[in-house]
């Protein structure tokens, strides 16, 4: 399911664009900021880039419209505790839901359900932290398999351990 290669664990739902996304990218060693940063502070590239801490919340629509946010705040409990809020709702293929991925009491995700053929379609309303000063942006993502679903929250949460 996953469009585009991020090196850490990743949650998308949706198969392309539209989709939303919930990502701790690795830091490339290779890359030559990285070797240039690890060299200033005396340390092997692979020591200085290290696992990355930072998550991130990436919204893409097919317009071109699109939301990027940092979640300095999230921990990967939080985001093992969201994936299994979603892996739970989907537990009832006949159902609607909404659930939130809140960090530092702002709801930055609200992501809805509803049954759609074989699966689930969403509405994903991500909200930038107000100190952005970006509008909420909501991105409608089509039917998606609920054997696609599974696996990839099941691959996700193994991802974190």
């Amino acid at each position: 399911m996953s469009p585009i290669a991020v090196g850490g664990p990743a949650l998308f739902i949706g198969t392309d664009t539209p989709c939303v996304a919930l990502v701790r990218p690795e830091i490339d060693p290779a890359q030559p900021g990285v070797r240039e940063a690890a060299e200033r502070a005396g340390v092997s590239p692979e020591e200085f880039a290290g696992p990355s801490d930072l998550w991130q919340l990436i919204a893409d629509r097919t317009d071109g419209e699109g939301r990027e946010i940092a979640l300095t705040e999230l921990s990967t409990a939080d985001a093992d505790a969201f994936a299994g809020s979603l892996l739970d709702a989907i537990a009832d293929p006949d159902a609607e839901f909404t659930i939130v991925l809140t960090v530092a009491a702002h709801d930055v995700l609200r992501l809805s359900g509803r049954p759609a053929g074989e699966g689930f379609a969403f509405l994903a309303s991500v909200v930038p932290p107000p100190s952005e000063g970006t509008p909420q942006l909501e991105v409608e993502i089509g039917p998606t398999a609920l054997a696609d679903l599974r696996v990839e929250l099941e691959q996700f949460r193994r991802s974190l351990r």
